[in-house]
């Protein structure tokens, strides 16, 4: 492959980069609220990297949404694409549109042990797949498949969007706060960035307290400064996302390990490692001993999804 532009656009960002070689370089993050099309931010990011169009060979966008047909509306942001168009309108000879955690799931295959905590020790079995989640604008999960001939599938879902789990008492009757606020309660209303906002004041409402804290930053500076109200909160935010990952593991047969991405979850590490994230993932009665020997992973690496598009590219080859 001569050049490639790859895309990891997601509710907040678009990232772009150039794909050369099994390598990405050029990376830009550009917020989607400040262009008015999918087309006006590709055309900029190459005009500042001096890459004429006419050398772009293909490109590969992972887009946050499910991908089906010609058009494709963004799930999160306010863009839409039509890949005729899109093609016409830069002159581009082969478009590759996937979603956005078909490329995270790829990039999976790129990330290096000094990109990764591991949350949960076990060894993971090659032969089974892995489940790859990851609370940002949205939440997003993906499951990533080792194929006998080396090379590597990505099952493309809409996870975010499942019904979150109720396990408790106390989850019961935060759940009927949400369920007051917002009728129906997917994960993704939790697990999220706008999610973490949105549990606090539901705990708030629920424990009748005062809710100051006015944005996720405010809350997860909050509960690491071990304000106790915003320590419940993060806390139960880790406890959700173990039940969310659990389920998935048990539905995909996923022994293949679990990988926490995202842009969430890595701004406070340690005390998700300390979290009952870990002990609500396996907390699933006769079958919690499926999860023995499991390996949990919290990614830090820095591109993963842009990592994963050219993953996708290559394997078209």
């Amino acid at each position: 492959m001569k050049l490639a532009l790859v895309g990891d656009i997601g509710g907040t960002n678009a990232r772009l980069a150039l794909w050369r070689d099994g390598e990405l370089s050029a990376v830009q993050v550009l917020a989607t609220a400040a262009y008015a099309s999918l087309e006006l931010a590709v055309a900029e990011y190459l005009a500042q990297q001096q890459v004429p169009v006419a050398d772009i060979e293909a490109v590969c966008l992972a887009v946050a949404g499910p991908v089906r047909g010609e058009e494709f509306r963004f799930t999160n942001n306010h863009w839409r694409l039509n890949r005729r168009d899109f093609c016409n309108s830069l002159g581009i000879a082969q478009l590759l549109l996937i979603n956005d955690f078909t490329a995270m799931a790829l990039g999976m295959t790129r990330v290096t042990p000094e990109q990764r905590i591991e949350v949960c020790s076990g060894v993971a079995e090659v032969d089974s797949p892995a489940v790859v989640i990851g609370p940002g604008t949205g939440l997003g999960v993906g499951t990533l498949l080792a194929l006998a001939d080396g090379s590597w599938h990505a099952l493309p879902g809409e996870g975010g969007h499942v019904d979150l789990p109720v396990a408790s008492p106390a989850e019961a009757q935060l759940w009927l706060q949400l369920q007051r606020q917002l009728g129906h309660v997917r994960a993704e209303d939790v697990l999220s960035g706008n999610g973490l906002l949105q549990l606090y004041q539901a705990y708030c409402a629920l424990h009748e307290l005062p809710a100051p804290l006015t944005s996720p930053a405010a809350i997860t500076e909050a509960a690491l400064a071990e304000e106790p109200v915003a320590q419940q909160v993060l806390e139960q935010f880790c406890v959700w996302l173990g039940r969310v990952a659990g389920n998935n593991v048990l539905t995909l047969g996923a022994r293949g390990g679990v990988y926490i991405v995202g842009g969430v979850v890595p701004r406070f590490a340690e005390f998700f490692r300390r979290s009952g994230f870990a002990q609500a993932l396996r907390d699933k009665g006769v079958m919690s001993r499926y999860f023995a020997g499991l390996p949990v992973y919290l990614v830090t690496a820095p591109y993963p999804g842009l990592e994963g598009a050219g993953v996708a590219l290559q394997q078209l080859r």
